[in-house]
């Protein structure tokens, strides 16, 4: 089986590939910290906190501005987890949602350790990062998915009936392997979704985020990247659920000028995958910046640092990071940790060559993901 497709990796390319991994993961953890200030809020509460247009500047949460949520968690030991599948491949030990699910594991024990564990040898440097040792709302269905070692599938996913958004947030990394082609994209999103969330609705929410995700870091627009992620999810079954919200996020755009009545008719109002993307979406395709799309993702009734998350992720992708909002950056927990990830991820998809090989490999690299 074809597991890329040709790339090639001149200095703009590079360039212009680094800012869009870093635009999706800082837009996407901006965008969570931004939600999370009024996330226990609904719209009514959020414009009686903050006035009537409703939060337009973020405000703290978990006693700080700034604060990101286990969906920023996860999803960076999702990278994590992409970039060790590459350095295992020399090995010959190629299984992407095994190298995702050990990542995985690795967050799990983020929140129930005090702090890392220096005896496990294969934490490498992120697990090693004590700001992320600390229980940020995860949901239930992560935690009980991740509560032991035994790896869900498509055959036999863990959590059946999980229909809410905690596979969807970590999953637009997938969608940063643009040397893949669509279909093996959204596969690997579908595969490592159901180690948690069982349900044909929100293992398939994630595979269309990571194909959307896709088209946006190949330089598409947001239109042609869903299309596409519409054409991957209608064959597969029990996608109608994904698919419906997807065509009404692409229809309400044309509905007039945007307003939190339309991002709620989406599904922002409840956690559920399909309905989280659809009003992500929608906001990514009718924000007029990247401030614009998030402030219309978290003024409404439902979990408003889930849809922040995800609207992040695609402008990021979209726009990369120079069209982030400054000052939200300067305040963002972790963000070196994140540049760091994002900057690790970039170089190695475009010169892991240089890194490691099946005869030799620099030993820094493997001191910060190792094989093992």
């Amino acid at each position: 089986m074809t597991t890329t497709a040709a790339a090639v990796w001149g200095r703009a390319e590079q360039q212009d590939f680094r800012a869009r991994v870093r635009g999706c993961l800082l837009g996407g953890a901006v965008g969570d910290a931004f939600g999370a200030g009024v996330a226990a809020l609904p719209l009514e509460g959020i414009r009686t906190a903050h006035g009537p247009e409703g939060l337009m500047e973020p405000v703290p949460a978990y006693g700080r501005r700034g604060a990101v949520t286990a969906a920023t968690q996860m999803t960076l030991f999702t990278v994590d987890g992409l970039i060790r599948a590459q350095v295992r491949r020399d090995t010959g030990a190629w299984h992407p949602p095994t190298d995702v699910h050990r990542a995985h594991l690795r967050w799990a024990a983020t929140q129930r350790d005090w702090g890392p564990d220096e005896r496990r040898k294969d934490n490498g440097w992120l697990a090693r990062e004590e700001w992320l040792y600390t229980r940020r709302d995860p949901a239930r269905a992560c935690l009980i998915g991740l509560g032991d070692e035994i790896l869900g599938t498509l055959d036999r996913p863990k959590n059946p009936a999980a229909t809410d958004s905690g596979a969807l947030v970590r999953s637009a990394p997938f969608g940063l392997l643009v040397g893949w082609e669509p279909q093996l994209v959204c596969q690997l999103a579908v595969e490592c979704a159901a180690q948690t969330h069982g349900d044909p609705a929100a293992h398939l929410a994630a595979g269309a985020l990571a194909v959307v995700v896709h088209g946006l870091a190949r330089g598409e627009s947001v239109d042609g990247s869903v299309q596409r992620a519409l054409a991957q999810l209608t064959p597969r079954p029990g996608h109608e659920p994904v698919t419906d919200a997807l065509q009404r996020a692409l229809g309400a755009v044309r509905q007039g000028m945007p307003n939190a009545v339309r991002v709620t008719d989406l599904g922002a109002d409840e956690d559920r995958a399909e309905g989280q993307l659809a009003a992500a979406v929608y906001c990514a395709l009718v924000g007029e910046d990247i401030r614009h799309g998030l402030r219309l993702a978290v003024n409404h009734d439902g979990p408003s640092a889930v849809t922040g998350a995800v609207t992040g992720a695609l402008l990021g992708a979209l726009h990369g990071e120079t069209a982030l909002p400054p000052a939200w950056l300067a305040e963002l927990e972790g963000r070196s940790t994140i540049l760091e990830l994002a900057d690790d991820f970039a170089m190695e998809m475009t010169q892991g060559a240089a890194l490691h090989s099946p005869a030799e490999a620099h030993p820094g690299w493997l001191a910060r993901y190792p094989r093992g």
